[in-house]
């Protein structure tokens, strides 16, 4: 099947895409899109994180025939600076593999809640695992983000 998308802004099609392929599969193999990670598969740990018309999805669960007609924005598109550098500030990353996923879901959250709480931000996040940080640091900076650290 052809997939013809809005990835980032940027117009994107595929041919010959099969009917069990993931929308990240392709992000990152067919538009060279690797921002999103592949780690679980399963939609457990939250890192291939992305929108798709403006919704939060892992994009390892879509089918990437969904993604036919639709817009998606990755980690590469996010207006999410201030995110990112609260990430940095906070020293909220290690690895960085799980960091794509976690900023586009805090970027997620401040869109919905501009000023959250520790719990709003904890449940925010609960779909996605960080192996390296034990959470503290990311809550730190979503607040940073947030402006209310």
């Amino acid at each position: 099947m052809r997939v013809s998308t809005t990835v980032n802004g940027t117009p994107h099609v595929a041919d010959d895409v099969w009917e069990g392929e993931s929308l990240l599969y392709l992000l990152r193999e067919r538009f060279s899109l690797f921002g999103s990670k592949n780690a679980c598969e399963q939609g457990e740990c939250g890192s291939c994180s992305v929108y798709l018309d403006g919704t939060l999805v892992c994009a390892c669960l879509v089918p990437g025939g969904q993604a036919n007609g639709r817009e998606i924005v990755t980690i590469e598109g996010l207006d999410g600076a201030k995110v990112q550098q609260a990430f940095v500030e906070a020293g909220a990353v290690q690895c960085g593999f799980c960091t794509p996923g976690l900023v586009v879901a805090a970027h997620d959250l401040l869109k919905r809640i501009p000023n959250p709480t520790d719990a709003q931000i904890r449940e925010a996040l609960a779909g996605n695992i960080c192996r390296c940080t034990g959470y503290a640091k990311i809550i730190d900076a979503v607040r940073l983000a947030a402006g209310s650290a």
